[in-house]
């Protein structure tokens, strides 16, 4: 399952966010989007997925144009978790993750064997079929993102999108999420796209980063290419000072401090 853009330009009303952005995501692996609050990261994820209209150049998805494929045939390829989902309410976890079949029913939409048999497997897979009557409201932050994780799963794409999904849990819950997601790259060949805003996490669960700022890539490659000194500096206006991590081999982000202008105030991040 190939991603890809071409020339790439989004923007909200007469305001350009993204330019020129010549993206591809690595196949059957974890890519991580990094960078500043409103360098149009959430915007790219949402523009891939065909749910913000790009005003120049193309998406491609298997090497098709994603403005010429239905939404049918995208959302049978390519899943996307919004950073903060919203379900109606009363819902149970069965009922929620059930969503994720549409794409593949015909008909009068109701579940088939095999539905049912993808929706369990979900559920197995992310942890939650011990919760699959209960009331989504009913469960923990951490137990929720899974739920709605167990939802684009039963999409069955090889595509899976994810913005900041470890947003408002705390950091057990961060950890377990991030697992999972690297547990099913690992056995299920998911190749996976996600927005980070925690950098060691980024670094530390990504075969391949991007660098982002101004709506345009600074810096992208492996955590060990894009974790360095001068690299954050461009991105985020800070000094930071870089390590290696002694049991991932990753590099993290020790400290940091914001950079000093040369009459010794601090630059403003972003």
């Amino acid at each position: 399952m190939s991603l890809s853009t071409n020339k790439l330009g989004i923007a909200y009303g007469e305001q350009l966010i993204v330019k020129n952005l010549n993206l591809e995501i690595p196949k059957g692996k974890i890519t991580t989007l990094i960078g500043p609050n409103g360098c149009g990261k959430s915007t790219i994820l949402k523009t891939v997925a065909r749910i913000h209209r790009s005003k120049t150049g193309a998406v491609y998805l298997n090497g098709k144009a994603i403005q010429q494929m239905s939404t049918k045939a995208i959302a049978k390829q390519l899943a996307i978790l919004p950073q903060t989902p919203e379900a109606p309410g009363g819902l149970t976890v069965y009922e929620l993750v059930s969503y994720g079949r549409f794409p593949h029913q015909k008909g009068m939409g109701r579940l088939s064997a095999e539905d049912r048999r993808v929706i369990e497997w979900s559920l197995y897979v992310t942890g939650v079929e011990a919760f699959y009557n209960r009331p989504l409201e009913a469960l923990s932050g951490g137990q929720r993102q899974r739920v709605w994780i167990a939802m684009a799963l039963a999409q069955e794409t090889e595509l899976l999108l994810l913005d900041e999904p470890t947003t408002y849990l705390d950091l057990a819950h961060q950890l377990e999420i991030l697992k999972l997601l690297e547990k099913l790259n690992r056995d299920e060949g998911r190749t996976i796209l996600m927005v980070i805003h925690d950098l060691n996490h980024a670094a530390r669960f990504a075969h391949h980063m991007v660098a982002l700022n101004g709506g345009t890539i600074i810096q992208e490659g492996t955590p060990q290419e894009v974790m360095k000194t001068e690299v954050l500096k461009k991105v985020f206006q800070i000094d930071a000072v870089i390590v290696e991590d002694p049991h991932t081999g990753k590099p993290v982000c020790l400290t940091y401090d914001l950079i000093e202008r040369e009459d010794g105030s601090k630059l403003a991040i972003g």
